[in-house]
C-alpha cells in the first residue's frame, strides 16, 4: 500500500498555522498490475511539474504560477493559489522503479507504478488427474 508521507508528517509535526496553503488533491489505488497515483493540477504547464524518486519515496513537486496582477483589476474573490507545492508518497518495494511512467492530460497527472513481475499474483493451473 502507498503511504502518503507528507500528510503523515503534516498531521504529526505541523500546527494548523504552519500547514501548506495549497497541496494538490491526489488519488492512489492498486490492482494486480501495479499502483496508480493521480494528482489534480489544473491549469499547470507540464514543464512546471517534476517527479523525483529517491530512497523509496516518490515526490511530486512544482510551481503553480498565477497570472500577474493587473493593477486595474479589483478582485471580489481570489481563491487561486500560487507558489511551490510538494507531495510525497512512500513506494512499496514491489514496484519496479525503473518502469515508472507518467502522463499529464486535462489537468490530471497520472503516475503508473508497475509491480515487479515476481511480485504479481500468478494463476496456478490445476492438472487433470
Amino acid at each position: 500500500m502507498l503511504f502518503d508521507v507528507d500528510r503523515f508528517l503534516d498531521d504529526v509535526l505541523l500546527s494548523p498555522a504552519d500547514k501548506p496553503v495549497w497541496v494538490p488533491a491526489c488519488n492512489a489505488y492498486e490492482d494486480e498490475q501495479g499502483f496508480w497515483i493521480q494528482a489534480a493540477l489544473p491549469g499547470m504547464d507540464r514543464r512546471d511539474i517534476h517527479l523525483v524518486m529517491k530512497d523509496g519515496v516518490l515526490t511530486i513537486k512544482g510551481v503553480w504560477k498565477q497570472e500577474e496582477s493587473n493593477l486595474k483589476r479589483i478582485y471580489v474573490t481570489r481563491e487561486f493559489r500560487s507558489g511551490v507545492f510538494s507531495r510525497a508518497f512512500r513506494i512499496p518495494t514491489s514496484v519496479d522503479a525503473e518502469k515508472i511512467s507518467a502522463t499529464y492530460k486535462n489537468g490530471i497527472l497520472t503516475i503508473i507504478l508497475p509491480k515487479r513481475e515476481e511480485t504479481k499474483p500468478r494463476r496456478i493451473p490445476i492438472d487433470h488427474a
